[in-house]
This record gives structure tokens, C-alpha cells and sequence, in this order.
């Protein structure tokens, strides 16, 4: 049996006990205790979240965990003495430790970051980088895996860092169906980034949003303003102005943010060349593409593939193979699904 821990602190974020519920999705399909999860405190008793919930938990005692889940919370700026040794503790003796969204600022003020890649709700990555100098922080991750040490972003991201834990544990076929009774995709890569260029415009009215729809799905056209004011049925001087004001972004810039996440797919996918990848987003040339990277993700595609190649690495490293009569019991009337 996996014993996991989750700690909590006051006015921690509910969504950090999300993962429970895949954990004991597993159990249930499988029909064994193939988890086990307790809700720890530095004190014990009950503790409030930030949404006024109250959860039972209980102290930290000499009980060694499997896995250590640090939720995250709305105070980045101290944690208790307690909890900072039981988060040495924890890394001397459970075989991961893991920290979603601002839980990382958990892991580093206990010194448990220093040396290693890290990740967190891309609101808090700049700010955990410049207090905690000595962490490789890489906000742009879904969950990053440093050694036993696991941390993601924010909210659902939690998610996918314990179908990731479970694919570890019990395969990909557990997982599979974890995602598939959970109602979400499968699960995110780890490299796959957190910005959304279509959530980052969000336009209040149809015909930006039909606009921004005709840009994403025709790239490789030159989409002037003139192009993009026509399908919204607009002069060019009037969708210009409503764009920018929906949006907060002008056209053009608009287009370079589709483009550069479109491209960035294709990079963590490492399945064409940079000339190839940059045609066909509309770049027209690797050059022009390198220089609109470095403008939005101040990154090159360089740095950009290597990332991704080192995630699939990992990823690679983190399979195993679920026992084939667990699988079997678990997979049923699902195993034709996607």
C-alpha cells in the first residue's frame, strides 16, 4: 500500500485535495487499498482553507509516508518550524515529496529547492525565483520531477502531477482510467506550458472571438488587420480599435502570441525541423520566429526543444509497468476508450 501524506496549513487552497480524489479513484477500480491518504498538520485537529472549509487532520507523529503532498496555500511569505522539519524529514524518508502550485514556496523555505528545477502557478514564479535564488525555477511547466522531488502549477495542474504519481505507480492503463472517470484529458505532458494565447486574449464579444478563431486556424495566412476585419465583419479601423480594447493586445501582436504558442507545441513535440515549424505558423523564417520567442517567452526554440526533450526523458524514465492482472481487473468496460 502507498501512504501519502498531505499537508495542510491555514487557508490552504481546497483544490490541493483534488488529488485525493484520483488516488481514491484507484482504489475503488482496482477494488484493493492500493492508496492510502491522511491529511496531516503540524498540530493536528481541524484546519481551515482560504474558502472557510474545515478538514480534520492529524499531527505529525513517527509515521513514515510513501508519498509527502505539501498543499498549497495563500501565505507564501513564512512557514512553521514544524513544517519546515518535517519537510527535511520527508525528504530523507519518503520516496517523493511533492508541492502543487505555492506549496513550492513550502519546499523552499525549508531549503529542500536549492539546487533543483522547480515550478509553481505562473501568477508566483518570478517571485519565487527572486527570493529563492538558488531554485532553477521554470514557470512555464506543468509539474516538474527533480530527483524525488515533485512540484506543478496551479489549480487542476494538481491533477495531473498525481495521474502522473499513478502512472508511476500502476501503469498507464490506471491512469488512463483514472483521467477517463475524472473527465479530463488524460494527462498534460510535464514540459507542456502553462500560458494559453486563446485564455490570455478572452475577448467579450463574437465576432473578435470568431477573428481570433480564423487567426488560430489559418496561421500560415498573413492575417493583416484588413484579413482579421472582414471576418468580423468590421472596417479595418473599427475591429482595430475593438480589438485592442477587448483583448487589452492590437492585432498584430495578437497574431505573434498565437503563433509563438503554436509553434511551441510543435517544438515539445520535436517532430519538425525549425524551418518547417516556422512556415508553417506563419513565421516565414526561423530568424523572424527565434526573435518573437525571446519577445514573448524570452526564450529561444533552442532552449525551447531542449526543455521538451529533457521532459520526455524523464517522463521515459518514470514508466513502469502495472502488474497485467491489476490492469486487466481495472481496465473492464473501458479499455476501448481513449
Amino acid at each position: 500500500m502507498h501512504k501519502i501524506g498531505l499537508v495542510v496549513s491555514p487557508n490552504f487552497h481546497l483544490m490541493g485535495l483534488a488529488a485525493i480524489s484520483a488516488f481514491e479513484l484507484v482504489n475503488l477500480m482496482l477494488g484493493e487499498p492500493v492508496y492510502a491518504v491522511t491529511v496531516l498538520s503540524d498540530v493536528g485537529g481541524m484546519v481551515t482553507s482560504s474558502a472557510g472549509v474545515r478538514v480534520e487532520s492529524q499531527p505529525f507523529g513517527g509515521d513514515v509516508y510513501d508519498t509527502v503532498v505539501f498543499a498549497s496555500g495563500m501565505e507564501t511569505d513564512t512557514v512553521s518550524p514544524a513544517i519546515k522539519d518535517f519537510v527535511r524529514q520527508s525528504v530523507r524518508t519518503a520516496r517523493r515529496v511533492a508541492a502543487p502550485c505555492t506549496g513550492a514556496f513550502v519546499l523552499a523555505h525549508a531549503g529542500v529547492l536549492d539546487g533543483r528545477r522547480a515550478t509553481t502557478h505562473w501568477r508566483f514564479a518570478r517571485d519565487l525565483q527572486s527570493r529563492f535564488p538558488k531554485v532553477a525555477v521554470e514557470e512555464d511547466h506543468i509539474f516538474i520531477v527533480d530527483g524525488s522531488v515533485w512540484t506543478s502549477a496551479g489549480m487542476t495542474a494538481t491533477i495531473d502531477m498525481a495521474l502522473a504519481m499513478i502512472e508511476k505507480d500502476c501503469g498507464r492503463e490506471v491512469s488512463r482510467s483514472v483521467a477517463h472517470k475524472l473527465v479530463v484529458y488524460h494527462r498534460r505532458a510535464a514540459g507542456q506550458s502553462q500560458f494559453s494565447a486563446l485564455l490570455e486574449l478572452e475577448p467579450k464579444s463574437d465576432r473578435i472571438q470568431k477573428a481570433i478563431d480564423y487567426a488560430n486556424a489559418n496561421l500560415r495566412n498573413g492575417l493583416s488587420v484588413e484579413e482579421l476585419a472582414k471576418i468580423a465583419h468590421l472596417s479595418p479601423r473599427q475591429f482595430s480599435r475593438a480589438f485592442s480594447v477587448e483583448t487589452g493586445y492590437p492585432p498584430a501582436k495578437a497574431v505573434e502570441l498565437l503563433r509563438v504558442e503554436a509553434a511551441r507545441l510543435m517544438l515539445e513535440q520535436g517532430r519538425h525541423s525549425m524551418d518547417v515549424i516556422a512556415e508553417q505558423v506563419g513565421f516565414l523564417d526561423r530568424d523572424r520566429m527565434r526573435r518573437a520567442f525571446l519577445r514573448v517567452l524570452g526564450r529561444t526554440p533552442q532552449d525551447i526543444r531542449r526543455s521538451g526533450r529533457e521532459s520526455s526523458t524523464a517522463e521515459a524514465n518514470m514508466a513502469t509497468v502495472a502488474p497485467a492482472g491489476a490492469v486487466r481487473q481495472m481496465v473492464g468496460d473501458d479499455e476501448s476508450i481513449e
